[in-house]
């Protein structure tokens, strides 16, 4: 238990740079005197730790003062290097100097674990690696960007102050505050072109809670969905789906979940053809073949213009 406080004192005392003993023995809930003796006891482990007294004194570590890497166990030794890694992975160039010099004072050698590519298939990967570069300084130095952005209907051109990158579903998105609606709003990076940044800076940030994406309720009535696939289209329920609401039968695969009615999940059905069959709810089949009917009709209209 001593062990594990003295590393919390340690800790504690890199992220503030100074407290007293009473804050400390409140903090950790042991006596002043208690606190005391952690203090010799670090200082006899050879770690710069001093008192100072006065109106201003208190304990603090040497200036400058970096944990040795004796303090971190192989296993967080190697989740730190993990950890970068995985930024690395992402093309957060500013971690291959850190990574490399951690490496180097843990004396670990680096295995090449992990690759991510977000690029789209036939997209312009310096193109899309130029706008995340833009978008992560945009976002740390608080700086607008303006960009034409591409949703139902229409294009317009928005000024944005970007709060953050975040991915979900495959897809990339920025969250911040769109200065067109006067509020905060998504945007997916699809739909931006043209996107360049500003000279003017902002102080907006996130409020501790925030929730970025709404909740699947904002997205229209949900509804019990029981439909069933062919045996050939399994690979793309395991790629969008939870692998719970899949069970593999002998000629298909019967799937049970909630979702909102809207047109995505119009357009996700419509996607499988005659692969995909909606046994409940029936309301929903006959609206699934409206749309066939509909889009059939549109065909037969438009055969000769064309």
């Amino acid at each position: 238990m001593q062990e594990s406080r003295l590393f919390k004192i340690i800790y504690y005392l890199l992220n503030k740079g100074q407290a007293t003993a009473p804050e400390l023995a409140e903090k950790f809930e042991v006596s002043v005197r208690t606190i005391y003796r952690d203090v010799n006891a670090i200082s006899s482990a050879g770690i710069p730790i001093y008192v100072t007294t006065g109106r201003n004194g208190g304990i603090q570590l040497l200036d400058n003062y970096v944990l040795d890497k004796s303090l971190f166990s192989e296993s967080e030794r190697n989740e730190i290097l993990s950890s970068l890694q995985s930024l690395l992975a992402v093309q957060y160039s500013s971690a291959d100097m850190l990574l490399h010099k951690l490496g180097a004072i843990f004396q670990i050698h680096l295995t090449d674990w992990i690759e991510v590519d977000f690029s789209r298939w036939g997209s312009n990967v310096e193109t899309e690696r130029k706008l995340f570069n833009d978008l992560k300084q945009s976002i740390l130095e608080k700086r607008q960007i303006v960009f034409d952005y591409y949703s139902v209907g229409a294009k317009e051109m928005r000024q944005v102050q970007p709060l953050k990158l975040v991915y979900k579903d495959k897809t990339w998105y920025l969250y911040g505050f769109c200065l067109l609606r006067n509020n905060f709003r998504i945007f997916r990076l699809s739909r931006m072109k043209n996107m360049a940044l500003t000279k003017t800076y902002f102080k907006r940030i996130i409020e501790q809670g925030t929730t970025i994406f709404p909740s699947p309720n904002d997205f229209g009535t949900l509804i019990d969905l029981e439909l069933y696939f062919s045996l050939e289209v399994g690979f793309r329920l395991y790629d969008t789906l939870d692998n719970s609401a899949i069970q593999q039968q002998e000629n298909g695969y019967r799937v049970n979940l909630i979702l909102p009615e809207n047109d995505w999940l119009y357009d996700f059905l419509m996607s499988f053809g005659d692969k995909v069959t909606i046994i409940q709810p029936r309301s929903l089949r006959q609206k699934i073949i409206n749309r066939y009917e509909a889009a059939l009709n549109h065909h037969r209209r438009k055969e000769n213009e064309y």
